[in-house]
C-alpha cells in the first residue's frame, strides 16, 4: 500500500456505508471506522480496516473524515459537541459528508469547520444499496473546486458519475431533485403494474417490453424485480425517502418552486409510513396503489 494515500475515518456503516468503505479498502486506502453497531465494526475489521471506539478515535490521525448517516440530526450529533468531529478532526483535514441532508445543515456545517481549519465537501450519492456495492454510485458535490479535485480519487472509488455541483449545499439540493424525480417514477411504475396486473397482462413480459422504450428507466431496471415478486426488502427504506421528500417539498417552498407531483407522491410515501411500511424497500409504493385499488396488503 502506498503511503501517498490520505488516511480515511469512516464515520456511518449502513446499508449505504458498510460497502462503500470496503470499496475503499479495496482501493489500497487505510480505513479506520466507527458506527453504533458492534457487527457492522466487526465487517470492517473483517474487509481489513481498523474498528475503532468512538468518533474521537476514528478521526484524531485521519486525512479525510467521510461520514453516511440517515439525515441531519445525526450528521449534527456526530459533528458537533466535545465527542464531535470537528472538536477531534486534525487542523487541514477534509470532511466529506456522503448523507442525504438539508441543503442549510451542509451550509451551515461547512462554516463550522472553517473555524476549525476543516474543509468540507457534501457529497450525497443515488444508485442504492446495489450502486454502493458495485462502486457505480452517482457522487454529487458541493464545495470548493480544490478540495474536489483532492477527494476525486476517493470518488471514483466509490461512484462512476462524480459532480461539483456548485457552492456548499448543492449537493445536497441536487440530491433533493434525484430524490423527487425517483419517488414519481417509483409511483408512475407502481400505477402501471397494478393496471397491467388489474388487466391480466403477463406483468414480466409488459415490463420488459416497457423498459425497452421511452417508458424505460434505471429505476424499472432496478426495481422490476421487487415488483414481480413483491420483494420490499430494503435497498433503500420508505422511512428516509419520506424523509427526503420533506426535504424538497421544503427546499422548493423557500426557492419558490411549485412541486405539484411531488407534493402528492410525498403524501402517498407518508401515507405508506403511517400504514407501517415505513422499513420496506422504496419500490413498496406499488402497496399504497395496491390498496388504493381495492387490495388486501
Amino acid at each position: 500500500m502506498s503511503n501517498a494515500l490520505p488516511k480515511i475515518a469512516w464515520i456511518g456503516l449502513g446499508i449505504m456505508g458498510s460497502p462503500m468503505s470496503e470499496n475503499l479498502i479495496k482501493a489500497g486506502y487505510d480505513v479506520t471506522g466507527f458506527t453504533l453497531e458492534r457487527e457492522k465494526l466487526d465487517r470492517l475489521a473483517a474487509a481489513g480496516g481498523t474498528a475503532a471506539g468512538s468518533i474521537a478515535e476514528a478521526v484524531r490521525d485521519a486525512d479525510v473524515v467521510i461520514t453516511m448517516v440517515p439525515a441531519s440530526p445525526q450528521v449534527e450529533a456526530i459533528a458537533y459537541g466535545p465527542d464531535g468531529i470537528l472538536e477531534n478532526a486534525g487542523s487541514g483535514a477534509l470532511l466529506i459528508d456522503m448523507s442525504s441532508i438539508t441543503p442549510q445543515t451542509s451550509i451551515d456545517l461547512a462554516k463550522a469547520a472553517k473555524d476549525k481549519g476543516i474543509r468540507v465537501l457534501d457529497a450525497p450519492v443515488s444508485g442504492g444499496e446495489a450502486g454502493a456495492i458495485e462502486a457505480v454510485l452517482s457522487i454529487m458535490v458541493g464545495g470548493g473546486q480544490a478540495d474536489f479535485d483532492q477527494a476525486k480519487p476517493i470518488f471514483e472509488a466509490l461512484g462512476k458519475t462524480v459532480v461539483l455541483c456548485g457552492p456548499h449545499g448543492s449537493g445536497q439540493t441536487v440530491k433533493a431533485a434525484n430524490q423527487l424525480i425517483v419517488a414519481v417514477n417509483i409511483q408512475a411504475c407502481a400505477e402501471a403494474v397494478v393496471f397491467l396486473e388489474k388487466s391480466g397482462v403477463d406483468l414480466k413480459a409488459a415490463l420488459d417490453v416497457l423498459n425497452g422504450g421511452l417508458a424505460g428507466s434505471t429505476v424499472l431496471t432496478r426495481k422490476k424485480d421487487n415488483f414481480l415478486g413483491r420483494d420490499f426488502k430494503p435497498g433503500f427504506r420508505i422511512d428516509l425517502h419520506h424523509k427526503d421528500m420533506g426535504i424538497v417539498t421544503d427546499a422548493a417552498r423557500n426557492v419558490g418552486a411549485a412541486l405539484p407531483v411531488g407534493a402528492v407522491v410525498a403524501q402517498l410515501v407518508a401515507s405508506l409510513r403511517a400504514q407501517g411500511d415505513g422499513g420496506l424497500d422504496h419500490s413498496a409504493l406499488l402497496r399504497a396503489v395496491e390498496r388504493l385499488s381495492g387490495a388486501q396488503v
